[in-house]
């Protein structure tokens, strides 16, 4: 694996203690252990493997991974092992892109309430989607929908957003017959976007009535129905922005876009420029500019670099990749073998497994490109400790 020249994980390990220090009393469990997470990723701290080559003799020590979520060094091998499982579902029809997102103030209090408002986002833009594409005045069929929840701008502003993969297409109601979009149109944004806003703010009043939102600060005013009921009403006048890009270049371009999206976390080493006494400097892209103007760079004090990534921790077991429709995980295979029948294609057929499949080289040797045996395991540095023994 390629090493960027700066990673999250150094600028944690180099400031992550102070700042911590700093901060002490206002980090969640979940902020800390992320950071504990990145810092002791692929370092001693985890232990690892003594390796040798088979052909020039060459020995290294590979250091285990945290496979924390939102560790941007764990996350290129869990998209790769997602988009093999996906591969088998892709069908040969056009595929769109479309993004709900919420507007600011919404943002505001979705950080004090992220388990509750991020899952009436994924149940908001899925409702939308399902409901348009069955209705028979637009596509009158029952759609799929993969649905991956984004909670970050490129500046790692708090932003929460959902992308959805849909195919350009679905199943008639009547079950009988594969419904095709119009070619380059998917559904009428406009219509999407005040369905949206209808039904998101119709869960947040309900959420709100049962005492599921809490507020903090500035926003302490809106446990009050009736200061709540202010707060909503201009975003009742507002259009929401729905945005449904131009269908893909065909299934390949599909899985190509998804290892793009599906395990992405804040930001990724790739992005990370310098850190020095002027704090983090990082490329981003702004919107709202256009052509080459687009990418620019910023400068962020090294705390409010720390800060801004730990924003986007997702509770804990919260699912940031979903599937609805005909890809939900109930009946998925059933309603694949349908619907490839529905297109006239020949049935999915799973290969037997090979009684001795070769093992593939898992390291590589830097030196000569040979394959790279384990001679010895190297223990951690800090094993970890049985809990404690509590005698009457």
């Amino acid at each position: 694996m390629t090493r960027h020249t700066l990673e999250v994980a150094d600028i944690f390990r180099d400031h992550g203690a102070a700042w911590r220090q700093e901060q002490a009393g206002h980090l969640s469990l979940g902020q800390l252990k992320v950071m504990s997470a990145i810092e002791r990723c692929r370092c001693a701290a985890l232990g690892g493997h003594r390796l040798c080559c088979e052909g020039c003799g060459t020995t290294q020590i590979a250091y285990n991974s945290c496979r924390n979520r939102h560790c941007p060094k764990c996350q290129t091998g869990a998209a790769h092992r997602w988009l093999e499982d996906r591969q088998a579902e892709l069908l040969p029809v056009d595929y769109y892109h479309v993004v709900f997102t919420v507007p600011a103030p919404i943002s505001d209090i979705a950080y004090q309430n992220k388990a509750v408002i991020y899952a009436i986002l994924f149940k908001a833009a899925a409702e939308t989607l399902l409901t348009i594409a069955a209705d028979p005045k637009h596509l009158g069929a029952h759609i799929g929908v993969t649905a991956v929840l984004h909670s970050w701008g490129s500046a790692l502003t708090h932003h929460p957003h959902i992308h959805c993969i849909v195919p350009g297409g679905g199943v008639s109601l009547d079950g009988k017959r594969w419904v095709a979009c119009r070619p380059g149109f998917f559904l009428p944004v406009r219509v999407l976007s005040r369905l949206f806003r209808r039904r998101f703010l119709e869960r947040l009043i309900d959420a709100h009535r049962d005492g599921k939102l809490a507020f903090f600060g500035q926003h302490q005013a809106l446990a009050e129905t009736g200061a709540f009921a202010d707060f909503l009403k201009p975003l009742r006048q507002i259009d929401w922005v729905v945005y449904a890009k131009r269908p893909f270049a065909g299934p390949e371009a599909v899985l190509n876009y998804l290892s793009r999206y599906t395990h992405r976390v804040a930001i990724a080493n790739s992005r990370l420029i310098a850190c020095n006494e002027r704090g983090v400097t990082f490329k981003w892209k702004d919107y709202r500019a256009k052509g080459r103007t687009r990418h620019k760079t910023m400068t962020l004090s090294t705390g409010e670099f720390i800060r801004r990534f730990l924003i986007h921790v997702l509770p804990s077991g919260f699912h940031r990749i979903r599937h609805y429709g005909f890809f939900a995980n109930q009946g998925r295979a059933r309603q694949r073998g349908r619907i490839r029948k529905l297109l006239s294609l020949p049935p999915t057929i799973n290969p037997p497994p090979d009684p001795e499949p070769p093992v593939a080289a898992i390291y590589v040797c830097r030196s000569c490109g040979a394959s790279m045996m384990i001679i010895e395991t190297v223990p951690p540095d800090h094993p970890v400790r049985a809990p404690p023994v509590h005698t009457p």
